[in-house]
């Protein structure tokens, strides 16, 4: 169409809409009416403006590119090689395997696929280079695309000791960077932090510290660093999120002259799932996806509705699968590069994420550095004030989850949440994260065996 539309109609300034705004509230106060303040401490418009806005951020998201992922954790071989070729025939691109020691056939789990199309990703709870070598052998002979989930920090931060110790698990790092060069080994476990309770811009600098204690301490780091990353429930602040690690792991990248782009991995967060009322767990799952997908996650993996309280099973991984494949395939999430380019909204949100961020970043650094500060106790209790907060938020009506009524029948414990997040809580003394839903599970079991009597 070659005539312009609306040419006829004058554009309205910013300065116009604020002026018709305080008009239509009567005398009542704009800022305090309008204007409300995140846990982070950005103050939220109701409106963002063309002529109000920054230069547009330059952050590359290919969205046409995301891989839909699916987790396996290995028990059985056999039958984790069955599920894997069965659930990439049902849709999912790409597979994340847990495995608990090295003792698991290595080499037969891996040529039993198709390594030459699917990336692999592999989760460990060790570290131990032999077993690493001969992933590497593999991925040279398959030409096969291989992310390790190997993060010795995200194991300090998460069970409160090394796998061996600092130095012992450093060098180990540093021989599998110089030895197995076909594998992307690097990892950074950024979803602790969110599931914890940090916000926002402490989960940013978390990232960026916790990145930047590698860069500091490796030989080398050859190939792209993985981030894995919880993505919560506030939509277009999870959006500007992603949007803003891109940019400041490139800017700190580029300090240490890595060349590579990091890869995010990201994951819904467990923090705001219920045990109650559990199918409201797929609507939440749905937009945090959405979250992932819009802010540029390379590869998505969604969880499961009923994965704080059952093992994984069939159904409840088909459900979560087909939630990524309605988004791709029915939604076309996939098929506009950049989507967040635009909106004033998310661009200033990105902007004021990072700078926060980059601040605190910067505290920390000029405090002894991340490692320095989880040993002393100090990331944890910042995490702790955080997530008392936040829960005092929701406590108070304040914070406001998706399928949960705001004025909720408090007699009916099965009609809402009882507590933001009853899967994981802060532990300053020693471990950052500590498993507590046995008490909640205990609870639901008990109602349904009362209803059941009934």
């Amino acid at each position: 169409m070659s005539n312009k539309l609306f040419t006829d109609f004058e554009a309205v300034s910013s300065k116009q809409w604020k002026t018709q705004i305080q008009y239509e509230l009567k005398g009542a106060d704009y800022n305090e009416t309008l204007v409300w303040e995140s846990p982070e401490g950005i103050k939220v418009r109701p409106f963002y403006h063309i002529d109000e806005a920054a230069e547009p951020l330059s952050i590359p998201t290919e969205v046409s590119g995301f891989r839909i992922v699916q987790n396996i954790f290995v028990r059985d071989l056999e039958k984790s090689i069955a599920r894997a070729k069965e659930t990439l025939s049902r849709g999912a691109e790409s597979l994340r395997f847990t495995l608990e020691n090295e003792k698991v056939d290595i080499e037969k789990l891996l040529t039993s696929l198709p390594l030459e199309t699917i990336p692999v990703y592999l989760n460990f709870h060790f570290l131990d280079l032999p077993f690493m070598e001969k992933i590497n052998s593999i991925a040279k002979k398959h030409n096969a695309t291989i992310y390790l989930h190997v993060d010795p920090i995200g194991q300090l931060a998460q069970d409160g000791n090394w796998h061996s110790n600092l130095d012992a698990d450093f060098n180990t790092l540093n021989d599998i960077a110089l030895k197995c060069t076909n594998l992307n080994f690097l990892s950074i476990n950024s979803s602790l932090y969110q599931n914890a309770g940090a916000n926002i811009v402490q989960q940013l600098a978390y990232t960026l510290s916790h990145v930047n204690e590698y860069f500091n301490r490796m030989v080398t780091i050859g190939a792209p660093v993985t981030l894995q990353v919880a993505v919560g429930t506030n939509y277009f602040f999870e959006i500007a999120k992603l949007r803003a690690l891109r940019l400041l792991f490139n800017t700190l990248a580029k300090e240490y002259d890595h060349k590579h782009e990091c890869h995010i991995i990201a994951v819904p967060t467990k923090r705001n799932k219920t045990l109650y009322d559990y199918n409201v767990n797929m609507l939440r799952t749905t937009t945090e996806c959405m979250s992932a997908i819009l802010g540029g996650a390379n590869s998505v993996s969604n969880l499961a509705y009923d994965a704080i309280y059952h093992k994984d099973n069939e159904f409840g991984d088909r459900i979560s699968r087909n939630q990524l494949l309605v988004l791709k395939h029915e939604s076309y999430f996939d098929l506009v590069n950049n989507p967040s380019d635009g909106a004033y909204y998310i661009e200033s949100l990105t902007n004021q994420l990072a700078e926060k961020a980059l601040t605190l970043f910067k505290d920390i650094e000029a405090n002894g550095g991340f490692i320095t500060q989880l040993i002393e106790g100090t990331i944890q209790r910042k995490i702790g004030e955080s997530a008392k907060k936040e829960q005092e938020l929701f406590d108070n009506g304040k914070e406001i989850l998706l399928g949960t009524n705001k004025y909720p029948n408090k007699e009916d414990r099965m009609s809402h949440d009882l507590e933001l997040y009853p899967f994981v809580k802060v532990n300053p003394r020693k471990t950052l994260i500590t498993p507590i839903i046995e008490k909640r599970l205990a609870e639901k079991l008990e109602q349904e065996r009362l209803e059941t009597e009934k």
